[in-house]
């Protein structure tokens, strides 16, 4: 059984040749029936806990005739924050049919782009599915409402320095951060409304339930101590997170490929690091000055610091997966050159979907 180190590089391996092959293929559209709704959700589902599940659940309820779609990222298993996830995709899906989700389609690469990047992939991706309603938790603040109610009202809102403004109107709405899934949903506006995607009440906002912590999780698992969150966690998510553990294959959320860092950056020229997805000229000098290195610990003291407090996570995440600026720009205008099926409910819902969604280049990746 090959262990998590390996199983953590032959995914890498794997995912740069998909994400190549993908900038090759052009996305096909025609016209499709309109018999069942399409609810499409981002999520991360690392791992689905009851949070995730209580957003399903709501908008299901709502759209009773709704094929719910799960949009789950995605290649290099790396999310927004330059994390790793802590089981694969495929993982992930299996856990999102075994609660309640009727398809399962893989979302953007998110750890080797930057957060405006993956929004606009995932605003490209609800408009390639013709989303009918899109779900999003958030977490009740004072002053967010009038947010969401412009959001419903099909009205663009964007996250600016210090502050959320209205696109058209450039009236400030907010001063100050925003909590993180908040401005997912700012920010995904933004995006819908670049590409011309008319989400006028598409939106289901759900409020966030309390008591649930993902870090809470994510520990226990690593403690190999389920039982301590198990209120957090829906049992089919913990049936998956057993299976993966016993198989080898989680937890992932604290692997890298630290070979592969490690080799590049006392290896790869100044031209072809400063090529790289997110790295900037300032940490490829320091890299070059201070090569060669022989732990990550000296590595992450050469990464300047960015705009994010995940920044040296985003860089260690595309040094991984070693996809030069170019090729990432290509893959984002092309994007979804295909839609990748994950997990699906039945063969049933599987066609239902495919003839609900004007996009025709579908893939089954199981």
């Amino acid at each position: 059984m090959p262990s998590k180190q390996e199983f953590v590089r032959d995914f890498i391996e794997r995912d740069r040749k998909l994400l190549f092959e993908d900038c090759k293929k052009d996305q096909e559209y025609a016209e499709h029936e309109n018999e069942f709704k399409i609810i499409a959700d981002f999520t991360e589902y690392s791992p689905l806990h009851m949070g995730h599940r209580h957003c399903m659940m709501g908008a299901k309820e709502k759209v009773e005739d709704g094929i719910f779609v799960a949009v789950v990222p995605g290649l290099f298993e790396r999310s927004g924050r330059g994390l790793p996830y802590i089981m694969s995709r495929h993982a992930r899906a299996d856990s999102a049919v075994a609660v309640g989700a009727d398809i399962v389609i893989e979302g953007p690469p998110m750890g080797i782009m930057g957060s405006g990047q993956y929004s606009l992939c995932l605003a490209k991706t609800f408009k390639a599915l013709d989303a009918d309603y899109i779900p999003r938790g958030y977490k009740p603040v004072q002053g967010f409402q009038e947010i969401l109610h412009r959001i419903s009202d099909g009205k663009g809102v964007a996250p600016k320095p210090y502050k959320i403004i209205d696109m058209d109107t450039k009236e400030v709405l907010i001063k100050g951060k925003l909590h993180e899934d908040n401005y997912v949903i700012v920010s995904l506006s933004r995006s819908l409304k670049k590409i011309n995607f008319d989400f006028k009440d598409k939106f289901i906002f759900v409020p966030r339930i309390e008591g649930v912590s993902g870090t809470k999780i994510r520990e226990a698992v690593l403690k190999r101590n389920l039982s301590s969150v198990e209120d957090m966690l829906p049992p089919e998510t913990i049936e998956v997170l057993n299976r993966e553990v016993a198989r080898e294959r989680a937890p992932i959320h604290n692997c890298r490929d630290e070979e592969g860092i490690i080799e590049l950056v006392n290896e790869g020229s100044r031209e072809y690091l400063k090529s790289l997805a997110l790295l900037d000229d300032k940490t490829v000098e320091n890299l070059i000055k201070n090569r060669p290195f022989k732990n990550m610990a000296d590595i992450e003291e050469c990464v300047s610091w960015g705009f994010s407090r995940h920044y040296k996570n985003r860089i260690l995440s595309s040094m991984e997966a070693r996809i030069d600026k170019k090729t990432v720009s290509s893959y984002i205008d092309k994007y979804p050159s295909v839609i990748r099926v994950l997990n699906f409910k039945d063969k049933d819902t599987l066609k239902n979907f495919k003839n609900n969604i004007p996009t025709r280049r579908i893939e089954i990746w199981q």
